[in-house]
């Protein structure tokens, strides 16, 4: 049976992210030509509905090992991230994201072959560099028990590991003069 994960932080979101998704959608209709004439639609009809249903149904949570994330309307999405995996987090702010008052993390982890680049992409979470902290923060917090597990620093794993070294040899060479 797995031991539930302890949250540390439940991310807040900002709620401006459904003016942004409105118009970042907008903005890609109106330079596809063809979307053009479905911004109105999009503005005042289903638009409205599908960016709020998605600010409705983000998720995120920093447990003691993992970040865990949920979004989507149409297609949900969840995401579980090993703190221990994470490599990289990339804190992205623009003049367009600041006029909606949002900052993105990008979180990326070893062996990703994603092609874009992250494997997390985190939008509107209010007081983003404080939630980066927390999140490097507890990431160091896993790496330095699991090198207390394996005998890192203290020594005796150290000494033990020689030894079984040793032992290894001394039977290698008995069987070599078999």
């Amino acid at each position: 049976m797995e031991k539930e994960a302890l949250i540390i932080k439940q991310a807040e979101f900002n709620p401006r992210i459904r003016k942004y998704i409105l118009h970042v959608v907008a903005f890609y209709l109106f330079i596809s030509v063809a979307g053009i004439p479905l911004i109105l639609l999009w503005y005042v009809g289903i638009g409205q509905y599908i960016s709020r249903r998605y600010y409705e149904h983000l998720a995120c949570s920093l447990t003691d090992s993992h970040l865990e994330f949920k979004k989507g309307v149409l297609f949900r999405v969840e995401k579980t991230i090993p703190l221990e995996n994470i490599q990289d987090i990339t804190f992205i702010d623009n003049p367009f994201l600041r006029w909606f008052d949002l900052r993105i993390l990008k979180i990326e982890t070893a062996g990703s072959s994603n092609p874009t680049g992250s494997d997390m992409k985190l939008i509107g979470i209010v007081d983003t560099p404080a939630f980066k902290k927390q999140v490097l923060e507890q990431r160091t917090v896993i790496r330095n028990k699991a090198l207390t597990m394996m005998g890192g620093g203290t020594g005796s794993g150290d000494e033990e590991s020689i030894k079984l070294l040793k032992e290894i040899r001394d039977l290698l060479q008995d069987i070599k003069n078999k």
